[in-house]
């Protein structure tokens, strides 16, 4: 190190030590990563950067202590660099506009480090992790998560070789205590589940299912000496039964063996999680200085307080605003494109024109009270609930016998006016009610995690049940609960059947896959009223995908094809319970880096089992709550709030802002937002030209919003059958095969993928 380098160092050392007794008062400086601004004289010293492009290597001491050197371009951190934080972290490696980005090291002043690839602050790709208490992890990361393949070593002694998801153990992986006892086999959300072979360190052996960390379900337990014990495992007594195969070597005392003796030894193989990380480089905000770029002022602060410090806004140099006097915007920015806007006065056709929040509608649905045609049925329906759902049943583990799927598995009920020894009496005509594999339905109400009594109390409350409007295509007519949690279909007889015929795979589908996107069904049912008429009404009882305490403004039902899915409503017709269709479609949907591997993932496995299914006509229905809305109901732009981030906020449905560096450090606490469900987003704006208006993807345009996103597959229970083969053959002749929606299933699976991937997109830029 030169002279100079030594007093710029000694200056940087004693301009820290100055900081530590401010930084002790405020709680940390960095407990709310503040962004302290440079001091006149450097910007003065800067101006001679900037007349350069070129990248030029520069030793800086910022004004709150920290200190920088290395490339610098346009008065940010470009290429080889050092970073020092006045808390004692450090980075040395690569820069990329003020980030770090590509390969480096960063250090906690604990003594852990880091050292690997980066992208945008994150730790992101392959790199290794050691903590200060010993642990090392070595493998792919995503985000500043152990995300992908992975070896770890715990500081104990223990090791962990395996997949990760969201920084967890999931998927297939092997764990050895430093007891050499160890286990290899299937993982989720941290914990051993699924099947998969625990070995003792004496030659004892457990090969079969686990839920939990514990065994459960059918499983094998063997010795050394060749004897061996076969059973369903379940740490409930009641639920435990077996046969034990004693060898030629084996005593009598052996017979005596409790299978429970697993668990106690079990008890002591304790899965270590490692210690956690007190702050993350993506946290470690840099220092604010001035962009050469455009005007010569601080970046604009975010809503938190910080700064965004080297994002270029194309929105500073390109938009073209109109305003009303008043200073509030009338019109979006104007991008450059490479064609005209048309005189339309559809937003969907002209990026001149702004998008508005849809107007507020009328609740869902007319009430079934006394004297409507249904009041009956719906009486009929909640009996038939109250009764099905409060019926004492054997406690059954998810581990299901074939006979309890079997379409003959049906309990009948017979409701007479006056009451009998089961059922109370009632104000309706006498009914007879069939619950199908009842057995099946209360095991996925428990595999979804639905409360017995809450869910009676939405479907069979005092509050009556709501009729949709209008019956759907197919001529089913459906009721909403009071509380909108639960939605109820009538069925067609070809439906019910379809449904019973894949439930096995439903149910093993929905097991396998927490974060499935396919609709949840929960009971299927029917009411037989007895006498002349005999009518006979099949329903099925599903989860409502769009119940939100937020106010939906958007709802998309989304197939991947063209002929006949557009709204025929004009712009000027359309609320907020509209559901649109895909030539209506005018946005890209953003999802953060984890969340879009994710969603791609999920529904190549949804399709997969769709597509086995043979079904087909299943869509994606997309809910949108925009975050950001102006006096006057136009929707404002990422890039178009005001530095408070004030805005027209729906003050009773706005989602409080999180910051995601927090949220990532907990895995756990992802719990509240789930794949599909209440999820932080953006949207781009998409335009479509007027003369290519049956093109299913228009053009991006860059603009982008704040949403909260929720989505789901519906509409999974239509077969292949000969009509929709009789439809795609008859309206092959007139359109274009692809447009149509009856197609083959393998066909139907790779276009709906191939749309989804196209409007859902990986969104780059962190919130």
């Amino acid at each position: 190190m030169n002279k100079e380098q030594s007093s710029v160092l000694k200056a940087w050392e004693a301009t820290m030590r100055k900081t530590q007794a401010a930084k002790k008062r405020a709680n940390s400086i960095f407990g709310i990563t503040s962004m302290a601004n440079v001091a006149q004289n450097d910007v003065e010293e800067d101006k001679s950067v900037r007349a350069s492009d070129e990248p030029c290597f520069s030793e800086k001491i910022l004004p709150n202590g920290d200190y920088y050197t290395g490339q610098w371009h346009d008065n940010f951190p470009d290429g080889q660099g050092k970073y020092l934080w006045t808390d004692g972290c450090i980075y040395i490696g690569e820069w990329r506009k003020g980030k770090t980005m590509g390969r480096g090291r960063f250090t906690w002043p604990s003594g852990a480090s880091y050292e690997g690839e980066f992208k945008t602050g994150y730790m992101d790709g392959t790199g290794v992790y050691i903590g200060a208490n010993g642990d090392t992890y070595k493998g792919q990361w995503v985000m500043n998560l152990k995300h992908g393949h992975g070896l770890m070593h715990y500081s104990n002694g223990d090791a962990y070789d395996g997949e990760w998801r969201r920084g967890l153990q999931e998927g297939h992986g092997k764990y050895q205590w430093k007891n050499r006892n160890y286990y290899v086999g299937e993982w989720k959300n941290g914990v051993i589940f699924g099947k998969g072979t625990f070995m003792w360190s004496n030659g004892n052996k457990y090969e079969g299912f686990w839920e939990d960390g514990l065994p459960k379900g059918n499983g094998t337990y063997q010795w050394p000496g060749g004897s061996f014990y076969v059973g369903n495992w379940s740490k409930d007594p009641d639920e435990q039964n077996g046969t034990y195969y004693p060898s030629e070597t084996s005593s009598a005392a052996d017979l005596e063996w409790d299978p429970s003796s697993v668990y106690n030894d079990l008890a002591s193989c304790k899965i270590c999680h490692g210690e956690r990380v007190s702050i993350m480089p993506s946290q470690k905000r840099l220092a604010m200085w001035y962009s050469t770029k455009g005007v010569d002022r601080p970046r604009r602060p975010s809503v938190d307080g910080r700064a965004s410090v080297g994002i270029e806004r194309p929105l500073d140099k390109t938009s073209l605003w109109e305003n009303d006097g008043d200073g509030n915007s009338l019109r979006e920015p104007i991008r450059n494109f490479d064609y005209e806007l048309y005189d339309d006065t559809n937003p969907k056709f002209n990026l001149g024109l702004p998008l508005k929040v849809p107007k507020l509608g009328k609740r869902q649905g007319e009430t079934i009270s006394k004297g409507h045609r249904n009041y009956e049925l719906m009486l009929n329906l909640q009996l038939g609930i109250r009764h099905s759902v409060g019926r004492p049943a054997p406690a059954t583990g998810f581990d299901l016998k074939a006979s309890a799927f079997d379409p003959k598995e049906k309990i009948w009920t017979r409701f007479p006016p006056e009451g009998s020894k089961y059922t109370p009496p009632h104000q309706s005509c006498e009914f007879r009610w069939k619950d199908y594999c009842p057995v099946v339905f209360r095991t996925l109400r428990k595999l979804f995690k639905v409360d017995p009594a809450d869910y009676m109390i939405s479907i069979c409350g005092n509050d009556a049940l709501r009729e949709l409007s209008s019956p759907g295509k197919s001529g089913s007519f459906f009721y909403l609960t009071n509380d909108d949690r639960y939605m109820i279909k009538t069925m067609k007889k070809s439906e019910t059947k379809v449904f019973l015929r894949m439930l096995s795979a439903y149910y093993n589908h929905c097991r396998s896959f927490e974060n499935t996107l396919v609709i949840k069904y929960y009971g299927l049912h029917s009411v037989k009223l007895t006498g002349p008429a005999q009518k006979k009404v099949r329903f099925i009882i599903m989860g409502n995908l769009l119940r939100s305490d937020y106010t939906i403004h958007r709802r998309f039902d989304l197939k991947g094809s063209s002929l006949g899915r557009i709204t025929d409503k004009p712009e000027s017709e359309l609320d907020n319970t509209t559901i649109l269709k895909d030539l209506d479609l005018n946005f890209i949907f953003k999802l953060q880096k984890y969340w879009f591997q994710e969603f791609c993932w999920q529904i190549d496995r949804d399709c997969e089992f769709l597509e086995q299914e043979r079904t087909m006509d299943y869509s994606l229905l997309v809910g949108l709550h925009f975050r950001e809305i102006s006096p006057n109901g136009e929707l404002i732009p990422c890039e178009t709030r005001n530095s408070s981030g004030n805005s027209q906020n729906d003050a009773t449905h706005q989602l409080p802002r999180t910051d995601m560096d927090q949220l990532l450090q907990d895995p756990k606490s992802w719990a509240s937002i789930k794949l599909g469900t209440n999820m932080q987003a953006r949207v781009e704006r998409m335009i479509r030209k007027p003369e290519l208006e049956l093109q299913l993807v228009g053009e991006r345009t860059g603009v982008c919003y704040e949403v909260v996103m929720f989505f789901g597959i519906i509409d999974i229970l239509q077969d292949y059958d000969i009509t929709k083969m009789l439809e795609h053959a008859y309206k092959s002749i007139q359109y274009d095969p692809t447009s149509i929606s009856a197609v083959d299933p393998k066909q139907y699976s790779r276009r709906f993928r191939d749309f989804i991937f196209k409007v859902f997109a990986e969104d780059t830029c962190s919130f």
